[in-house]
This record gives C-alpha cells, structure tokens and sequence, in this order.
C-alpha cells in the first residue's frame, strides 16, 4: 500500500481538493438556497441538474479526451469549472443556478476521467485494487473535510464560493506537475441494455435504485438541513456522517461480501437503511440521532453499490465486465437525475422529512426485489465470485469502472489458469 501510495500521492491529493470543493458545494448551495429564498422543488431541480451534466460528460468528454488529449480537456474544464463555482452568488436565481450545476456537473465528469486515467496509468495489475481503495479514501475525505471548512463560514456571502473555486483551482497542480506520462485513452464499446438486464436483472435495477439513493444524499442533504432548521455546523456534521459511514463501512461490507451471498448482504444492508430513516423521520434523539440515522444510511447505500457491481461480474465473462460496467454506470446515472427531483417534491407535500422517506422507499424496493431475485436464482459459490472493490459512486467515471473491470479480468484469468494447473496435477 506504501508503495502504490508513494507512485499515486500527487493524484491523491490532488483528487482529495477536487473533492473539497465539489463536496463543499452541494453543502453551501443547499444552505444559501434557502437563504435566498429558492423553494425546495426549485432547490431539487437545481440540483438534479449536476447529475444530469455528469451523466452528460461520462458521454461526450471521452471523444473530446481523444480529439484534443488529456492536457487540454483538463486544463479547460478545470478553468470552466472553477469560474462557474464563482458565478453562484452573482446569478442568484434557480434558472441560473440550474444551468451553473448542469456545466459543472460536466466539468467535474471529465476532470475525473483525466485524473483517473492518469491514476490507472502509474498502476499495475497487481496493485490496482489497492489503487482503488486509496482512491475511495481520498474522495471520502475530502468530502468529510469540506464540511468541516463549511461549518467555519458564512453561507450568506462570498467567502465560501471563492475558497470552493480556489480549491478546485489547486487541485490541478499537483495532477498537472506528477512525473507521470499523459495516458493512453480507449473506451469499451458498451452491450445492449437489454443484454446487461438479463444477465443480472439485480445488478440493473439495484444500480437503478441506488442512483437515486445517491443523488438525494450527495444533493439533497443540505437542502434537507437547511428545511429542518438546523445550524450551519450541523449541516456539516450531518452531511460528514453520510461519508464517514460509507468510508468506515465500505470494508467490513466487502469482506462479508467475498464470503456470502451477496444478495442476502444487500437485503441486510436495506433493512438497516430502512430502520436509520425511520429514526430520522421519528426525528428521535434530536441531532444526535439524524447523526446515527445518516451514518448509517451512509455507511449502507455506499458499499451497496460496490456490491452490486461485484455481483453483476460473477455472471460475466472476463472479456464482457467492462461493457458491461459502463452499461450500468449509465443506468446509475439516469437514477441519479431523478432522485433530487421527487426528494424535493416530497419535501415539499410533507415536509424535510420527505428526504428519509424517499431513501427509505427506495431501499425497501431494493431489499424486496433482492429477497424476489433469491427465489429465481441459486447463489453462485463464494469461491467463483469476483472480489469486492471498494468504490464511492459520487466520482464514480467510466475510466474507474474499467479499472475495476480490469481487475477482475485477471483475476478470472489467473483463478482459470490455477484450476487448470489442479487439473493437471490431478
């Protein structure tokens, strides 16, 4: 791990300030929204908005990647992006504020693409999956950390947007100034939709779900504050839970996930994710409770993800992950533009609670249909599933799908070649 951090450190960090300031921002604009008197569904379609762009840029930044180079895409994104976060408290109206969150939506798409192209690079077979991992953790907590500079601010001026831009401005230093060379750029020609749903209609649908999920936890929980009352500081502590559970959970998840059946883990996963929204719909135990409550919704929904992809790939062959992978990347993403939408419209028939009842809703379906899929399908043995890689969703690009997919290619391989060897031996 040492090692594969001394060749990715650059990346590491720059990746960790991407993701104070793009965490940073979907905190500050949930808050400063209410400040300038946008209503929730107004909030819910700004921030539905930044999904859409990502979905938009996982489509189009590879072909500009591969027209222009990694260099040039990344540079002009990173300036668009960085000049975009400081427009918010300039144009301060939700149709605005809409069109800032779709282009930055995009920006960020392709500033990851190029950032983990360059880590997939300095990585080797080997090494990948640890890669990965140090990859999770840094998104994580530079999304933990923006809180905390969040908390220290006032969202009711300009302070906040101009350390967010110079954030995201910073971050392309250490990325732009590693000793690596400039990575070559191919994408999978992805499978049908169709062919992806039959192979593991769990994998479809749950990724489906989960985009959703996502999309109201990562747009929707400072609006969600913000309509409950609370402070700035605890806006941060609430948001900081939902992360701080996903990165604690996230391996305990995954070392249960390679030594069980997966589908019995997810529908785990969802009850525990239903109990922690009726905590915070119960609003029982005042803040400290909607602490626990997104801890372990957090620490839930994430790791769910990872799983689900994992799982998918046991009835794949090697050669078919990645297609398949940027498939379901897509499904998540079309999941994800909707999500903030019917958040905000339940929270504005019944109130700031109508944010744990969408999540809540949602992984009840989840857990339902996993315990329906169980009765259609025998488990595949612990011992033919690929391994679980821990990922966060809210970076999640095509170029990191392929690296897991990657990953378990050769791990097949490899699991392949010793049965043959036994064989042989027999």
């Amino acid at each position: 791990m040492l090692h594969v951090f001394r060749n990715t450190w650059a990346l590491l960090v720059g990746i960790s300030l991407l993701m104070l300031g793009n965490g940073m921002q979907g905190t500050l604009l949930g808050v400063r929204g209410a400040i300038e008197g946008f209503s929730t569904g107004a909030m819910s379609i700004v921030m539905s908005g930044y999904f859409a762009g990502f979905l938009l840029g996982s489509q189009m930044v590879p072909g500009m990647i591969r027209r222009v180079g990694h260099v040039r895409i990344f540079a002009f994104l990173g300036s668009l992006a960085s000049a975009g976060l400081l427009l918010y408290p300039v144009l301060t109206d939700p149709y605005s504020w809409t069109a800032l969150r779709i282009l930055l939506g995009f920006c960020f798409c392709g500033v990851y693409i190029v950032a983990e192209s360059w880590l997939n690079n300095t990585t080797t077979n080997e090494t990948r999956g640890r890669a990965l991992s140090l990859y999770m953790i840094a998104q994580m907590v530079g999304i933990v950390a923006a809180q905390a500079i969040f908390a220290l601010g006032d969202a009711g001026d300009y302070t906040l947007f101009i350390i967010v831009s110079v954030l995201v401005s910073l971050a392309f230093s250490p990325i732009l100034l590693a000793a690596t060379p400039v990575p070559p750029f191919e994408t999978t020609k992805p499978m049908s939709f169709r062919t992806v749903y039959e192979t593991s209609p769990l994998g479809f649908v749950g990724i489906f779900i989960l985009g959703a999920v996502f999309s109201a936890l990562f747009g929707m929980a400072g609006v969600f504050g913000a309509a409950a009352g609370l402070t700035s500081a605890e806006i941060a502590l609430f948001v900081s839970a939902i992360y701080t559970g996903g990165l604690i959970l996230q391996y305990p998840v995954g070392w249960l996930s390679d030594r069980m059946d997966r589908r019995q883990l997810v529908i785990a996963g969802s009850v525990i994710a239903i109990l922690a929204c009726g905590l915070g719909i119960a609003d029982f135990g005042g803040v400290p409770g909607l602490l626990v409550a997104a801890f372990l919704i957090g620490g839930m929904a994430n790791p769910l993800y990872a799983l689900l992809l994992a799982y998918t790939n046991d009835y794949l062959q090697p050669e078919d992950m990645a297609s398949a992978s940027a498939r379901l990347l897509f499904v998540n993403g079309l999941g994800a533009i909707g999500g903030p939408l019917v958040t905000g419209w339940l929270m504005g028939r019944v109130g700031p609670g109508g944010f744990f009842i969408f999540i809540g809703v949602l992984m009840a379906l989840l857990g339902l249909y996993t315990g329906w899929r169980m009765t259609q399908r025998a488990a595949v043995a612990s011992d033919d599933t690929t391994s679980y890689y821990a990922v966060a969703p809210m970076a999640t690009t095509p170029v990191t799908v392929s690296n897991m997919a990657e990953a378990w290619e050769e791990e097949s391989i490899e699991a392949a070649e010793a049965a043959e060897t036994a064989e042989a031996a027999q």
